[in-house]
């Protein structure tokens, strides 16, 4: 059997009913992918070791007297540290915060893996405040790329990025305000959705951030869909559950369905930063392949707007100086250099008018978003411009100052509440993934996935998932 780490959560359930493996043998698996990765890589803030082995026996003994709870009853999965579960100190990736009272409740989606009995192995890590999509932490230190140990994995899905990659399990929830799952995934080589707004709830919510999964497969993230939407009151953006399987609806997809669709194709944004070619390139080639299974695919100008785009980063700096001033002087020492230069070289001057029109300019970037992919059934995009960079970076350039050139591609689609996953295409010269966005209309989250497992089929093969360096 092929080593059991690289299962998907289908193939780990299958085996559980046929009793060729249990929950316990899966998740010594990927405590044993964590034993020979994790000093390379700092994926895990927490282990839960023992606890993951006794809930993978409860898990077990279900299968075996035939009553799993789900479709992912005993499957391994990682939760992002900012996915608050009970008892779990949660910082939200800064010292500044190590102090803080751990929560006595599951966030809605982790309350909802938990209740399937899937195996929560831990916690996994994520930058200062979740900011400049950066592996740099002042609590959980440096995480990075198990493709290229001395490149950064992105974020602030950071630690969720190198689990997958490095096999921790199939199943890995993360979270995205302008890109924290996406960025991750182009730079680890596999699959995340971007929910549309309040299909996966959350909680705390705020304008733009979803939680969603990050897979190796579309078909395991449509597992852990099938779990995760719905309504909760925690999320007072939380859409009501949609009558369908995700499951069946990927499983039945392939590169037929796509025939007729009408895709448009965004290959540079006009601002930010400009697109390495080997990515332009991966994104017309996955164009081509699409147009080839019969869609017609045609050019899409940007949409996207200098002034949009800087009002964003003015907005993000706004909001976290605000955080920032909150904290009290001992803890303003604790947070990172270069995200204190970021929230605070422009945004202690700020008046509310400036932050007011910041906030105008995302709403103008939202409607600009729907009204171009409106004619579209999707579109496709590179879904970073740049490959993975230096793992001890802030961000692409090293310079607080200008952190964000690079979420161009992802963050519209936040702030209009659109689906928009990642999939990796193909590779870089040097052996980088490289990943091709698909964005859909508004609540056609399934609609995506169909088009990513479609592509899913039709792209280059893939190269084998990195091993732990020899000791």
């Amino acid at each position: 059997m092929t080593d059991i780490h690289n299962l998907s959560a289908a193939e780990l359930t299958n085996a559980y009913a046929s009793g060729s493996l249990t929950p316990i043998d899966a998740t010594k698996a990927a405590l044993a992918r964590m034993d020979a990765w994790e000093t390379h890589v700092n994926a895990m803030y927490l282990i839960h070791r023992e606890q993951a082995l006794l809930d993978a026996g409860a898990a077990t003994a279900r299968w075996q007297s035939g009553k799993p709870l789900s479709a992912i009853d005993g499957v391994p999965v990682t939760i992002k540290e900012n996915i608050k579960t009970r008892g779990d100190n949660a910082p939200i990736g800064t010292r500044a915060n190590e102090h803080q009272p751990a929560p006595t409740t599951d966030s809605p989606a982790a309350a909802r893996v938990r209740e399937s009995g899937a195996v929560i192995l831990g916690k996994t890590t994520m930058p200062d405040f979740g900011m400049l999509s950066s592996g740099v932490s002042s609590i959980h230190g440096i995480t990075r790329n198990p493709w290229q140990l001395d490149r950064n994995t992105s974020g602030s899905s950071s630690g969720a990025a190198a689990a997958v990659v490095a096999g921790y399990g199939p199943l890995h929830l993360g979270t995205d305000i302008g890109g924290s799952v996406r960025l991750p995934a182009t730079h680890g080589g596999f699959f995340a959705l971007k929910p549309s707004g309040g299909r996966v709830p959350i909680n705390p919510p705020f304008m733009g951030r979803v939680a969603g999964p990050m897979t190796r497969t579309v078909a395991d993230a449509a597992r852990l869909m099938n779990l995760v939407t719905g309504a909760d009151y925690r999320d007072y953006t939380s859409l009501p559950a949609q009558q369908f399987d995700y499951v069946a609806a990927v499983d039945s997809a392939g590169p037929a369905d796509l025939r007729g669709l009408k895709i448009g194709l965004i290959d540079a944004m006009g601002v930010g930063l400009v697109p390495h070619p080997e990515i332009v390139s991966a994104t017309n080639n996955a164009a081509k392949a699409l147009a080839d299974a019969g869609a017609h695919v045609e050019p899409l100008r940007s949409f996207l707007t200098a002034d949009m785009l800087e009002n964003m980063n003015l907005f993000f700096e706004a909001r976290s100086h605000n955080d920032y001033l909150a904290l009290s002087p001992d803890q303003q020492g604790k947070v990172l250099p270069f995200i204190v230069e970021w929230c605070t070289w422009r945004a202690h001057a700020f008046t509310g008018r400036q932050v007011m029109a910041a906030y105008n300019k995302i709403i103008e970037m939202r409607e600009a978003a729907v009204l171009a992919c409106q004619p579209y059934d999707y579109v496709i995009s590179p879904t970073s411009p740049i490959l993975p960079y230096a793992a001890e970076s802030c961000c692409p350039g090293d310079d607080p100052r200008n952190a964000l050139p690079h979420i161009a591609f992802t963050v519209a689609y936040n702030m209009s509440e659109q689906p928009a996953a990642s999939l990796n295409w193909r590779y870089s010269t040097d052996g980088l993934p490289i990943g091709v966005q698909i964005i859909g209309r508004r609540f056609d989250d399934v609609g995506v996935m169909r088009v990513a497992r479609a592509m899913e089929q039709l792209r280059p093969a893939q190269r084998a998932w990195p091993e732990p360096p020899r000791a």
